[in-house]
């Protein structure tokens, strides 16, 4: 199934929303970050990976959209338990970024990506098609902060508050 990217109202600044999973290893929590596919990001890895979020279209529910988009970008459901808000960012290009957290666990090493098709290479009239996720693994808080878009990194931040508190 493909998915169309283009945007509607280019003026207007995008939104997506997300959910960051996480899960306990010896007590110490791992997250579960996506790498983005396509030719552009192939070679990118320190700075590239994200939580798999989506952007929200008009008249839509953002905690909805999360969950729609944690599905289509990893094959799997988002745990069936109640999401909890860790606020929202601005990453570099003015996105807006939504997201929840929620405790579960996915076989990163099967995952089933929607794909998107573009011309590539450039100007080429050569269309081919890319999974918009082309990698999913679970990551310590130190690394994550390594791997992930800057902007989304205080996301593990109010992961770490939400867990100092006591909560899922």
């Amino acid at each position: 199934m493909l998915r169309s990217t283009v945007r509607q109202n280019p003026g207007v600044a995008a939104e997506s929303a997300g959910l960051l999973l996480y899960r306990l290893r010896d007590g110490m929590p791992e997250v579960l970050l996506v790498h983005p596919g396509g030719p552009f990001w192939k070679r990118r890895d320190a700075g590239a990976w994200s939580i798999p979020k989506g952007e929200i279209e008009n008249g839509e529910v953002a905690e909805d959209v999360a969950r729609r988009e944690f599905k289509e970008e990893l094959g799997h459901d988002a745990p069936g338990v109640e999401l909890v808000s860790i606020g929202t960012v601005r990453q570099a290009g003015g996105k807006l970024v939504h997201a929840w957290i929620a405790r579960g666990d996915v076989d990163v090493d099967r995952i089933a990506s929607m794909k998107f098709t573009m011309e590539w290479p450039p100007r080429s009239g050569r269309m081919q098609e890319f999974p918009e996720v082309d990698m999913a693994r679970w990551f310590d808080l130190v690394t994550s902060r390594q791997k992930m878009v800057p902007a989304q990194t205080v996301f593990l931040d109010r992961l770490e508050e939400v867990l100092r508190k006591g909560g899922r």
